[in-house]
């Protein structure tokens, strides 16, 4: 009983990040995404955008996410369930990292190879080290709460959450990682867009995108 109320208490105060997810389903089908067409890319641009026109959604929010904190993102999706029994695809919720949230979008093997959990100072609730995986996608005991499970990157996926990693950000991270290892700063920006969680949609820049979203519709909000 001890062992179970220690894990407890450290995977919430490692993962007070996260928490309840979305649940019932909604009859409606979304709305088409609103806003003014995007602009035609520039010939020979490597960027395309046309994934933006593709969100649909009534309730549509955009976080921007100054810190390794997930739990309003879950707040949102638990709310809309709750008092109005919607969930996506009428509810749709865009994060939006770039430097500080970085390990959020890593994969365990670029969190074991660059120490992220040291680098980043975030601890693994199993052990109070520094994490050498990411917590914030792995699956969690049956005694883990309820509401770190919701919150967990896969679960909050399930219910349509799109994640991105800013291009300009991640040039600072491989940067500062090639710096810790003494390693090429272009093989390491390389190695970490191949070792984004699949899924992660990189962006030309943070900034763009949280105003590209916000001419289509999308409420705002900065979690710091």
């Amino acid at each position: 009983m001890s062992s179970r109320r220690k894990f407890l208490g450290a995977a919430t105060t490692s993962v007070a990040t996260l928490a309840i997810g979305c649940g019932a389903a909604a009859e409606e089908q979304p709305q088409a995404t609103a806003g003014p067409s995007l602009p035609v890319p520039v010939a020979g641009s490597p960027w395309d955008m046309s994934w933006i026109e593709t969100l649909g959604g009534k309730h549509r929010q955009v976080f921007d996410l100054g810190t390794m904190d997930l739990q309003v993102v879950s707040n949102y999706l638990r709310a809309f369930r709750e008092v109005y029994g919607l969930q996506h695809p009428d509810v749709v919720a865009v994060v939006g990292i770039a430097f500080k949230s970085f390990p959020i979008n890593a994969s365990d093997a670029l969190w074991e190879r660059f120490e992220l959990g040291r680098l980043w100072n975030v601890r693994d609730p199993m052990n109070g080290q520094p994490a050498r995986r990411n917590i914030f996608a792995a699956e969690l005991p049956a005694e883990a709460p309820a509401m770190l499970r919701e919150a967990m990157v896969p679960r909050l996926r399930e219910h349509g959450v799109h994640f991105w990693q800013c291009a300009n950000a991640l040039n600072g991270v491989a940067m500062r990682l090639a710096g810790e290892t003494n390693a090429n700063p272009d093989d390491v920006e390389r190695e970490l867009k191949e070792g984004l969680i699949p899924g992660v949609r990189i962006v030309p820049a943070h900034t763009m995108l949280l105003g590209l979203l916000q001419e289509r519709g999308f409420t705002y909000e900065h979690i710091m």
